[in-house]
């Protein structure tokens, strides 16, 4: 008879053996931190279908883990569809704009029918949405990092117990 399967937890099978796996290959925890929090705050950008190609776009330069920094920007995406409308609104209280009413729904429909009337009609609302994440950004990024380099450096000293 074959052994039981072990089940492992979501969470130690997307964040925790990812991070261990790289320690093991003798990644260094600081530059770990620094790609969680920059999968994160860059998987939130509010603009859809951009995340990867900004993550890569910033993450090749600053020298990232990929695999951290990929596995982390996609583990925010459902924090990215749920901060698109916030960002939105934000956006345009930061400008003084009038606030419209909008659904994620109507707004990819909107895009499906036509690409061009949609940035016509809430082309300006992008510029909004950014202009938040951007005075958001560094702060969040910032807490994550700080939060982050403790956990992994802790993990760091203990990666031999951990992996499977």
């Amino acid at each position: 008879m074959s052994e039981a399967v072990q089940r492992v937890p979501l969470w130690r099978r997307w964040v925790v053996n990812p991070i261990v796996n790289q320690l093991t290959q003798g990644a260094n925890p600081q530059r770990l931190a620094m790609a969680v929090a920059y999968g994160v705050v860059l998987g939130i950008f509010p603009l859809l279908g951009t995340t990867t190609l900004l993550s890569l776009a910033v993450g090749i330069p600053l020298k990232l883990n990929q695999p951290v920094l990929q596995i982390f920007r996609e583990l925010s995406y459902p924090l990215h569809l749920a901060t698109i409308l916030v960002f939105i609104h934000a956006g345009e209280t930061l400008y003084g704009a009038e606030h419209l009413p909008l659904s994620l729904s109507l707004l990819t429909e909107k895009f499906f029918a036509s690409p061009s009337d949609f940035m016509k009609q809430f082309g300006m609302l992008g510029v909004y949405a950014i202009s938040a994440w951007a005075v958001v950004a560094p702060i969040l990024w910032a807490t994550i990092f700080f939060i982050a380099r403790p956990l992994i450096s802790h993990l760091s000293q203990r990666k031999p117990a951990i992996v499977p």
